[in-house]
């Protein structure tokens, strides 16, 4: 166990002040208290986020800093994006597209994503990121089911995903092409917004209509579309302000790609709807260059995935050396647990620790969450935020049972959150059955501990059962990072006549070491120090890459499935996971 991280005095002060006005906060008064809303109850997710702004004398604020991957910067401030934003909403509906049509995007981290998703919830549509580096199967599977009545894409997407297959869509209507020139039967975006107006009367969309759809592949089978509606940007503008620490002008960047529900969510509605400042890169990963932005765009808050941590830890301390990180004040994860190891190493290489939360695309928004003020304990996920009410239960017979502190459990949340998905599309019966009663069953395991913090144990059917212990593999995982020879690691159960299920695990290793048999026994005598001989691996096998999900999760169920010879499934869509 590592030990707590301390804050200072002065945050532990706030922390009893603002402790006390979150408990007094109801989902009414934030909505009160952070977004404006529209006459006769109405509410848009882009009204809040950019037009209000521009409305009450906040125009010239910087909204998006945009980083091109060969150097190009060009800055948007709200006026300029509100206008784009209605441009392209002016675009949709002079080609006839009306209120409740959905509009996917398939594109990567370019200011046209923003003009697209906050122009579509303007226009009282329904806007569907997609991951611009699927294949084609997975993007046609989802536009089919989320029966797609737009597309913004670009060229070389259209091209060689989109081309062949768009016809057989019949719910199809337009397809838009970042920049000057389109193909055959398309419209090129860049001269139809010049044409188009700049003024755009925002639809007043009410709170439950729909806004949004994730889609998320889960553990097996089709992808499934999480519907999510105009209220949940009160949970947007509140866990942006008391999870992330977003100001009006706080520089912040999320490295998410805006295909993933995170880059929507955190990405573009909750910075924006908080008024802060969106340093947007375009380049995928590079160590160099990510460091170099931190320090020189002054980046204040950062949220970012444990997979590109664990590749800044793989690079060593040394790396960071020379940066001027001062300007940060906030550090945050997303998309998986984190490791304990990456949030001691944060605190060790950037003066502040990684602060990990958790939800899901499901949640719609960020449920437990390590704050500011919070003393962090490494490898928890936090406590539930404000209007949040989780718990750690069983559930026998529809009936739902509290455990015990200490106890395994499923992870679940009180019905009735803002953001909470409303439906499966096309899916009653799947929707259904992740509720128990007025409780969401999240499908996570995790333990509460004396003092209220979670603790994430593992997705329900990644559990390990041996000899009578409830094996969870992100401990493990998280216990042989901690070996100096270990990058990354993937654990998983395998049959035994004996135990029920041993652990094995799969490690990578960073730079400077070489599998040997002795290495294996220093890694396993780490393990069975650190965690018992009971729950350490029994065996453990070096792999230069260990198979992961688009977004950056480690596939145990991949794993598993090569290592027991069994068919390994649509790898399409177990590559889609982010859930």
């Amino acid at each position: 166990m590592w030990d707590t991280i301390k804050k200072p005095e002065a945050l532990r002060a706030q922390a009893q002040l603002t402790s006390g006005v979150r408990a007094g906060l109801s989902w009414a008064k934030i909505e009160d208290e952070l977004l404006d809303g529209l006459p006769d109850g109405g509410l848009n997710i882009a009204y809040e986020a950019v037009d209000r702004h521009v409305a009450n004398g906040f125009g010239a604020d910087t909204a998006l800093r945009w980083l091109g991957k060969s150097g190009d910067r060009r800055d948007l401030n709200y006026a300029d994006l509100g206008a784009a934003s209605s441009r392209f909403a002016s675009v949709l509906a002079g080609h006839g597209l009306g209120r409740g049509a959905r509009v996917f995007s398939l594109l990567g981290r370019q200011p046209e994503v923003f003009y697209a998703a906050l122009g579509t919830l303007k226009a009282g549509m329904t806007f569907t990121p997609l991951f611009s580096a699927f294949g084609p199967e997975p993007i046609q599977t989802r536009m089919e089911i989320g029966e797609a009545n737009a597309l913004v894409t670009t060229e070389a997407i259209y091209r060689r995903k989109i081309e062949p297959w768009i016809k057989d869509i019949p719910s199809m209507r337009l397809v838009l092409i970042v920049g000057d020139d389109a193909p055959e039967g398309c419209v090129a975006l860049g001269p139809a917004m010049e044409q188009a107006s700049p003024e755009f009367d925002t639809v007043h969309t009410q709170p439950e209509d729909e806004a949004l759809i994730h889609f998320t592949s889960g553990t097996t089978g089709r992808p499934k579309g999480a519907v999510h509606v105009h209220k949940a940007v009160v949970n947007h503008a509140s866990t942006g302000r008391y999870a992330l620490e977003l100001k009006p002008g706080t520089v912040y960047w999320c490295t998410a790609d805006p295909g993933w529900v995170t880059g929507t969510s955190y990405g573009i509605i909750a910075p924006l709807v908080n008024r802060a400042t969106l340093v947007i890169d375009e380049a995928e990963f590079d160590l160099e260059r990510w460091y170099a932005t931190l320090e020189r765009e002054k980046v204040e808050v950062w949220y970012t995935a444990p997979t590109a941590i664990r590749m800044m830890m793989r690079a060593g301390r040394d790396a960071a050396k020379g940066h001027d990180f001062s300007a940060l004040r906030f550090l945050a994860s997303v998309g998986e647990p984190l490791n304990p190891e990456a949030v001691v190493w944060g605190n060790e290489v950037f003066g502040l620790p990684f602060h990990d939360n958790w939800w899901q695309t499901e949640t719609g928004g960020i449920m437990i969450a390590n704050t500011m003020e919070m003393d962090i304990r490494p490898g928890s996920m936090g406590m539930p935020l404000p209007g949040i009410e989780a718990a750690v239960v069983t559930v026998e017979g529809g009936n739902v049972k509290p455990c015990k502190p200490g106890q395994i459990g499923d992870l679940a949340l009180k019905a009735g959150w803002p953001s909470m998905m409303r439906a499966y599309l096309h899916e009653e019966a799947r929707y259904k059955k992740t509720f128990a009663g007025d409780w969401y069953i999240s499908g996570d395991l995790a333990m509460q501990d004396q003092d209220g913090y979670f603790w994430f144990v593992g997705r329900a059917d990644d559990l390990i059962k041996s000899s009578g212990h409830l094996i969870g593999p992100f401990e493990v995982e998280s216990a042989l990072i901690e070996h100096e020879a270990v990058a990354e690691a993937g654990v998983i159960g395998l049959p035994d006549e004996t135990a029920g299920e041993v652990v094995k695990a799969y490690v990578s290793l960073n730079p400077g070491f070489e599998p040997s048999e002795e290495l294996e026994k220093s890694i396993r005598g780490h393990a069975r120090k650190t965690l018992g001989p009971a729950v350490a691996p029994r065996t453990i096998e070096f792999r230069k890459t260990l198979p992961k999900t688009r977004s950056g999760k480690i596939m145990r169920r991949l794993l598993k499935a090569r290592e027991l010879g069994l068919p390994e499934g649509d790898i399409s869509t177990l590559e889609t996971d982010e859930s």
